[in-house]
């Protein structure tokens, strides 16, 4: 294969391996995809560049684009739209609950959603509406609703 097949197949690649990123995203076939194009780029620039050097030079770039990838994404995080996404325990605070079981000597249980929890918190009546303001181990804590 000639210089010209070499550097077309490295671009070729690098195209492939970018629009691979793009049908399942995951941040990471892009780097290979810029090692492949300096690759191929270098292959172009140096053509009798042999095989094992341009696979040298494929794993040298992708290990400099990762660690590059690597540090920018360090310096500037992709923040989720919502922080607690699996942390149900964490969405519970601030909701308000429905007292199932009485509390008596600060234990009972409350209705969240549609299952019950143990509850820790102020003594309350069965059918009391409180507001969760922790969990802790399984059990939610909660405290009377403001009048």
């Amino acid at each position: 294969m000639g210089a010209i097949g070499a550097s077309s197949a490295w671009l070729i690649a690098a195209l492939l391996l970018g629009i691979a990123e793009l049908a399942v995203p995951g941040v990471f076939l892009v780097f290979l995809a810029i090692a492949a194009a300096a690759t191929g780029f270098a292959v172009f620039a140096l053509p009798d560049l042999p095989v094992t050097a341009q696979l040298g030079s494929f794993a040298a770039w992708s290990v400099v684009t990762v660690l590059i990838g690597k540090r920018w994404y360090v310096d500037y995080p992709v923040e989720g739209g919502d922080p607690m996404l699996n942390d149900r325990a964490a969405r519970l605070v601030g909701e308000i609950v429905t007292v199932e079981t009485a509390i008596i000597a600060g234990h009972g249980r409350v209705v969240v959603g549609d299952g019950g929890w143990p509850a820790r918190g102020a003594d309350a009546a069965v059918g009391t509406r409180m507001r969760v303001v922790a969990v802790e181990g399984g059990t939610v804590v909660v405290e009377p609703l403001e009048a």
